[in-house]
């Protein structure tokens, strides 16, 4: 728990530097991803907060502090299962690449990896040479982890 500790102390920090405030209940719904280590939807929050605080909230305020959560870059939106992790890279203080998410079928386990903004820029130049505009580069593609694998 203390790393989860340090991570939160240095996303409450950064939400300082930004102006932001990260409340108690912000703090909850972080570490409940953090510790999870896998997506987790509104729903699966909702039941974590009874379960370790007693604490009952309505969707709509787990999904305004997973909007948040996301604007200050502690979260991403997985969007295809319309459920949410944590971001690796919250205690980084590197620039970080565009994000893509690995997420294993069997375990639902998620990775984070960034991709280069070379890729990005090619593959926004393929969307935009077939008439399209790219509304976000984050990919999320569906996998197996090397465990669920052997």
């Amino acid at each position: 728990m203390s790393n989860i500790s340090q991570i939160l102390d240095h996303a409450e920090a950064n939400c300082r530097a930004t102006g932001a405030r990260l409340t108690e209940k912000r703090k909850r719904i972080l570490a409940g991803l953090l510790k999870s280590e896998k997506a987790q939807s509104a729903y699966e929050l909702i039941d974590y907060m009874q379960k370790e605080f007693g604490e009952s909230l309505p969707p709509t305020t787990v999904y305004r502090i997973l909007d948040f959560l996301a604007s200050e870059n502690l979260v991403h939106k997985l969007h295809l299962a319309n459920k949410y992790v944590a971001c690796s890279h919250i205690s980084c203080d590197h620039a970080h690449e565009v994000p893509q998410f690995l997420i294993c079928d069997e375990c639902s386990n998620v990775k984070e990896i960034g991709i280069k903004k070379t890729l990005i820029n090619t593959l926004k130049r393929n969307v935009e040479d077939s008439g399209y505009i790219l509304k976000s580069p984050q990919l999320e593609l569906h996998c197996l982890c090397q465990h669920c694998a052997a």
